[in-house]
């Protein structure tokens, strides 16, 4: 049985009884104590929660009751402070006699003890803040994926914890209440809270990471591009300065899904001028993987050992799968090399026919894979880019993602174009230093010309939208 005694830190009852209860601890050697004290200003609320819980009748300090270690439940309520004398002097003849100037001077002192014990837990929860991540849409099948994988601490490390938000619309309440659920129900570890939000005046507050996963839904049949990039305009011009208000200074934005995905970035800097271009970035690591796996099949080999695939361009448009670059890793070939020892992959593939027919003409079918992926495969891009991205991508490899262009590769500045990087120390930069030969230096040519295309249909959308005031917006 242990007794429980709780008191505003600068009540001098509680004190007394404090000590009288240390003194029974000391001398009996069955007595055992558990002390709580509470600021004054949290007492009454406190002890009224605690009396609601328990259906007690208790209105003044201190409070104090036994419990059984083992069992748990709720406790028996000895009373206040003459109940506990009482208590005392008739099963131990034991009483106090301490003074009234003591009990004020020892109260005051529980009181700046209280404080300091406040001050050193709050400096503490300071140095573990969780990670803040908003992610919008947050109903479709990628952010269930996405969840567990950005709370298992493979993402962000062992030690990491995070804080989830939930944006969508009204429409999917009850799905994002749903996903909240099973998460908690989960237990990660590391997801101190997950919660869902409707409401876009609250969104981006305090985030560091900011995943977008908002996709229209094409249909030329109905629908034109300008409409279609009408939608990811009318999208990016809430969330940009959403963003800038709420968010923090540093935060990182991903742009991932299956349409627009370049776009829903560059109109994201675009509306948001002070959000850091070197903070937003496109997802185009889906597009890796699915090569990867083409490439691995036939060679009949791991595909985790298939590296450097780049894809160029519009990550959900025209894009460019480049092998020149390839490497393979723990390949079975003829001659022996140790599985650190990379293998050019377009020497082992013999088939050159394949990479040009059907490799290249199958890129339909990777935008098919690609497209009607049910979550996993851009979940887990998205989750390799932010691991990439907080703690360096695997040495001497590429990761293509989408980049707002300064000329790199004789690309038109001012869109956001895949192409390869590093990530090293919490930043990326482009790997420069590739030799493009002049057949791909065509591609990609032709590739920013539908990018720049896409931008003048965009910059002209918001040149109707805000006819006073475009030249500052695009600038």
């Amino acid at each position: 049985v242990i007794t429980v005694f709780t008191g505003k830190a600068n009540c001098p009852y509680y004190a007394k009884a404090e000590l009288l209860a240390d003194y029974l601890q000391a001398n009996l050697p069955d007595f055992r104590v558990h002390k709580i004290t509470q600021h004054p200003d949290k007492w009454e609320q406190w002890l009224h929660d605690i009396c609601e819980m328990n259906g007690w009748d208790h209105r003044q300090s201190p409070i104090i009751w036994r419990e059984l270690l083992d069992r748990g439940g709720k406790g028996l309520l000895l009373g206040g402070i003459d109940d506990f004398l009482e208590y005392a002097e008739r099963y131990y003849g034991i009483t106090s006699m301490m003074l009234s100037e003591e009990m004020l001077g020892i109260a005051e002192e529980n009181l700046q003890a209280h404080i300091e014990i406040e001050k050193e837990e709050e400096e503490i929860r300071s140095h573990i803040k969780p990670l803040q991540i908003w992610i919008t849409s947050a109903s479709v099948p990628i952010c269930y994926q996405l969840i567990p994988l950005l709370a298992n601490g493979e993402v962000f490390g062992m030690t990491t914890e995070i804080s989830i938000h939930l944006l969508d619309t009204e429409k999917f309440k009850e799905v994002l209440c749903g996903i909240v659920m099973e998460a908690e129900d989960m237990a990660f570890p590391l997801l101190r809270s997950i919660s869902e939000h409707t409401e876009l005046d609250e969104a981006f507050i305090q985030a560091d990471i900011i995943i977008v996963l908002d996709d229209v839904v094409l249909n030329h049949e109905v629908q034109s591009l300008e409409n279609d990039i009408r939608e990811v305009s009318e999208i990016c011009q809430v969330y940009a300065p959403l963003i800038e208000k709420n968010a923090k200074s540093g935060v990182r934005v991903i742009s991932s899904g299956k349409t627009f995905v370049n776009l829903k970035a560059m109109m994201i800097m675009t509306y948001g001028p002070s959000i850091k271009p070197e903070n937003v970035i496109a997802i185009a690591t889906s597009w890796e993987s699915a090569a990867k796996v083409m490439l691995a099949k036939k060679l009949n080999m791991n595909a985790a050992g298939v590296k450097d695939v780049i894809v160029w361009g519009n990550i959900t448009g025209c894009n460019y799968i480049d092998l020149s670059h390839a490497k393979l890793y723990g390949y079975d070939c003829a001659v022996w090399s140790p599985a650190t020892f990379p293998h050019p992959l377009l020497n082992k593939i013999y088939d050159s026919k394949w990479i040009h027919s059907e490799f290249l003409s199958a890129q339909s079918s990777l935008s098919s894979r690609v497209c009607h992926s049910m979550g996993m495969l851009p979940a887990h891009a998205v989750a390799n880019v932010l691991k990439y991205w907080y703690h360096g991508s695997p040495p001497g490899e590429m990761v293509s993602v989408g980049i707002l262009t300064k000329g790199q590769f004789r690309i038109p500045e001012g869109i956001v174009f895949s192409m390869p990087v590093r990530f090293q120390n919490g930043n990326w930069e482009v790997m420069t230093e590739l030799e493009i030969n002049e057949t791909t230096q065509e591609v990609l040519g032709c590739l920013a010309h539908e990018l720049m295309q896409e931008k003048l249909i965009a910059l002209k959308e918001i040149k109707e939208m805000h006819p006073y005031g475009a030249d500052k917006i695009t600038s």
